[in-house]
């Protein structure tokens, strides 16, 4: 009996995990003063008007670092979901697609309370490492399918 492949599961966790920065940033609007309430009829220009105000208070900030977090994920989704199917079509063991779908949300998810959270270059630092580790985990996936796919005789 083989093990259960989730790999195509996180595809949408990971769109969850990259909308889910949104939803926290969108809740600052209705617990501040700071913030107008949110506007969803025009989100982008919301942002750029947050980003605009000359009072740049810390929920300020951290609205505005929750939407390039936002940003970020779904900046990268196209790129975590070609490794699945990549990594699906070339047949990689179930048990490695599993490890590497789950620990790079993981990472994501980590990468989401770095960002949200990082008002220091220290911590900014630890949040790239975290960053470049699912890069890594992505490029590692490819060149894992490439290698199966040179293998093969057609």
């Amino acid at each position: 009996m083989s093990a259960t492949n989730y790999s195509f599961y996180a595809i949408p966790a990971m769109w969850m995990t990259s909308i889910g920065a949104h939803f926290y940033a969108a809740s600052l609007t209705k617990r501040s003063n700071d913030l107008p309430d949110f506007d969803n009829v025009a989100p982008r220009d919301f942002l750029r008007r947050v980003q605009g105000q000359e009072k740049q208070s810390a929920v300020v900030q951290r609205y505005i670092r929750a939407e390039a977090a936002q940003q970020n994920g779904f900046e990268n989704l196209a790129f975590f979901s070609s490794a699945v199917v990549a990594g699906n079509l070339a047949r990689l063991p179930t048990s490695y697609l599993n490890l590497f779908a789950g620990g790079y949300i993981l990472s994501r998810i980590l990468f989401n309370v770095l960002y949200i959270n990082t008002t220091s270059a220290a911590w900014s630092n630890l949040r790239s490492v975290v960053y470049v580790g699912g890069v890594v985990s992505i490029f590692t996936t490819f060149i894992k399918s490439g290698n199966v796919w040179n293998k093969l005789a057609f």
